[in-house]
This record gives structure tokens, sequence and C-alpha cells, in this order.
């Protein structure tokens, strides 16, 4: 698909606010994360973005994980030991134009680049020894590029999991700048919209998201659930957790649930 239209000035201000934002970031955000290893990826000529791996073993499963909007890899250092305890390697993520990767991200090349990054990864894990059990994940932002290498590679991994994700993407968000006139319909059926690309993906699929998000509201994630066309198909929702606080509100739950999924396909 063309998503040409949505690479609009302010929408990807608002999509992607790390990349086009005058602020400075924290420290903790800028740059490649410490005592990690990281990883150039080329998704473009001269352009790569750059990830972060931490390793929990060589034989162990590995998430391929894609983070929120207002996230980078370098924030992720406190994040990964919770699955590396659990026995699984974390691949995040930069796009364009965060932490240390380059370029600029617009919602047309999130989309493209997942192709070289997943093959990058696969490229990585091969090259290194690694047991080829790779499952995808994305949080919030994260689940539009992670469906969408779900549902291009179905055969390469072992499962899909999705975090306070969005069934309708930036649907509202097109609609309410306006983008009437566009050859692409923002309607029900968008082949765009997560909602339309889960039902295609029959791999193992888990739903995560919290009761009071206000950002992505869980109807949201449960609208995904309905509409996934998975076998196995589980859905959790995080009591009394909004956007920014599902991990911390039920921490225990949150990664249990992540560890018996996937230790269920590897």
């Amino acid at each position: 698909m063309d998503l040409s239209f949505l690479d609009r000035p302010e929408i990807l201000g608002t999509i992607f606010p790390l990349a086009y934002s005058n602020f400075d970031l924290p420290e903790f955000m800028r740059g490649s994360p410490r005592d990690v290893a990281t990883y150039a990826i080329e998704v473009e000529d001269g352009v790569r973005v750059v990830c972060g791996f931490w390793v929990a073993g060589k034989k162990c499963p590995s998430i391929l994980y894609f983070h929120g909007n207002g996230e980078t890899v370098a924030g992720h250092d406190w994040i990964a030991p919770f699955y590396m305890q659990k026995g699984i390697n974390l691949f995040v993520v930069d796009y364009r134009g965060y932490g240390s990767s380059e370029g600029k991200p617009t919602i047309s090349n999130m989309i493209a680049d997942t192709h070289p990054i997943f093959n990058g990864f696969r490229e990585i894990i091969g090259r290194e020894g690694f047991r080829g059990s790779i499952f995808v994940m994305g949080r919030s932002l994260g689940s539009t590029p992670a469906i969408e290498t779900a549902l291009n590679y179905q055969d390469r991994i072992q499962g899909l999991i999705v975090e306070s994700g969005s069934a309708n993407n930036f649907r509202r968000l097109w609609e309410y700048m306006g983008t009437s006139g566009v050859e692409v319909s923002p309607g029900e059926e968008n082949p765009l919209l997560n909602k339309v690309k889960i039902r295609q993906i029959t791999k193992p699929t888990l739903i995560i998201h919290s009761e009071y998000d206000q950002i992505i509201p869980v109807s949201e994630g449960k609208e995904l659930y309905q509409n996934s066309g998975a076998k196995d198909r589980r859905i959790l929702i995080i009591p009394g957790a909004g956007h920014n606080d599902i991990m911390m509100m039920a921490e225990d739950t949150y990664f249990n649930t992540i560890e018996e999924f996937v230790k269920t396909y590897v």
C-alpha cells in the first residue's frame, strides 16, 4: 500500500515525537544502550537503525521487540532483565531518528523497514549460533510493525505478542486531520489496519492491555483479540493499570504470562 498520504508533518510530529521534537531527551534515552551488544541494520542505502540485544542464552527463545513512540532502545536497560530472568532473549529495535539510528521516521518507512529488520535479525542469530525460535512483540505504536512482521513471516516465527496495541492504527487521527479525497479509504476494512491484518495471522497470539489505558483504550485490545485469526489466541487485561504503568501494576502476572506463552511454543 502507498501510505505516503499519512506522511504529513502534523501527523509525523504526533506519531514520532522523539524524532521531531525540539526538546532534548533525557540522558538515559539518548544514543545506544550501555553494556549490551548493539547491531546496526541497514534499512535503506546509507540508513541504519540501531538495535540492542539482551541475551539470556543462545539456547533460549528470542523476542524481536518494537517499542512505543515515546521510548528508545537505550531506555530498555531496566526492562530487559525481566525477560532474561525468564530465559528469553530480547532484541529491541529503534525507529529511524530514535537513539543512534539514522534518518527520520515516517509511517511509510516504519512499515517498509520491518522487512530488512526481520531478515537482519535472522541473519544475526543464525551467524552467532542462537536457537532459531523467534517471537515478534510490539508495544503501543510498535504493534503496527510487529503485526506487519508477523503477517509477512508467519512461517519463520513461533508467535505474536501485542501489548497496548491499536486495532485501528491511525484511522481516527487521519480522519480528524482530514484526508478526504485520498485513494485509500479509512474505513473499517482498510488493509492498513492492525485488526484487518491480524485476521490473516494464524500463529499463536497473545494480546496484553491495561484496563484503564488512557491513550489506546482497552476496547482496541479486545478488538484485536476478537479479530485474531489464530487458533490459540489469548488475552490478558491488567486491572487498574494505565498505558505507561502496565508492567509495574502487575509485574509478576505480566512477565509470567509472557514466559508461559513463549515456552509453550519454543
